[in-house]
């Protein structure tokens, strides 16, 4: 994927603005909205896109990851399930597992991982239900989201699988957003696999937003 330079959207303000992107062949419109003073974010909620973009965003996201020969697919609720589904069936597997943010009863004495998130500024936890253990201990795994942001949950996912005995050989989203994931990944950055990037999207003075995509060199 080709590194993009600093664009400026002239005379758009934050309140009326979208950002057209793409999902591997799926042109998409995606919603600007404000995350922090100055900050905005393209918003991608993967279920308001409808089935038949899931279902091809998962068949070519699980092409990415095909050659990783994995077990067993893992992703986080609760946006990462129709992903987690998806990418399963293309790859002709038959099980999947979630990690949970939400307590439930059935995840009383879960194994937990903290996780900080964009979109909240409480610490959270992921959370996995021991009852799945053997579904993931000594597998291949895959880890899948829609979009790594920050890399605070993308960390907290890959630790858990870690935790449970799973080896998370890869990391597949349909988007990469910024550019702050790479540094939280370390040297973990080499397992992802994206269908697209974004930018974050800084707020001038004149209302108008300009992308930004961080330093670095070009990559792939």
């Amino acid at each position: 994927m080709p590194w993009a330079a600093e664009v400026i959207l002239v005379e758009v303000t934050a309140a009326e603005a979208t950002f057209s992107t793409t999902v591997g062949s799926q042109e998409i419109e995606l919603p600007l909205v404000e995350v922090a003073p100055e900050i905005s974010i393209a918003l991608l909620i993967c279920v308001d896109h409808g089935v038949g973009f899931a279902e091809k965003a998962g068949a070519e996201l699980a092409e990415l990851l095909r050659p990783f020969d994995v077990d067993i697919v893992a992703s986080v609720a609760t946006m990462g399930i129709p992903l987690a589904i998806e990418v399963t069936r293309a790859l002709g597997l038959d099980d999947y597992v979630i990690l949970h943010k939400t307590p439930k009863i059935h995840l009383a004495d879960a194994v937990a991982e903290p996780v900080r998130s964009i979109t909240t500024d409480a610490e959270q936890r992921l959370l996995f239900d021991r009852a799945r253990i053997a579904a993931v201990a000594g597998k291949r795994v895959a880890v899948v989201d829609d979009v790594i942001s920050t890399g605070g949950s993308s960390r907290a996912a890959l630790n858990l699988i870690r935790r449970i005995g799973g080896d998370p050989v890869v990391f597949g989203a349909l988007l990469t957003e910024g550019w702050q994931w790479r540094e939280v990944l370390g040297e973990d950055v080499e397992k992802v696999r994206t269908l697209g990037a974004i930018p974050i999207f800084r707020h001038r003075p004149d209302g108008s937003l300009e992308e930004d995509w961080g330093p670095g060199a070009p990559w792939d």
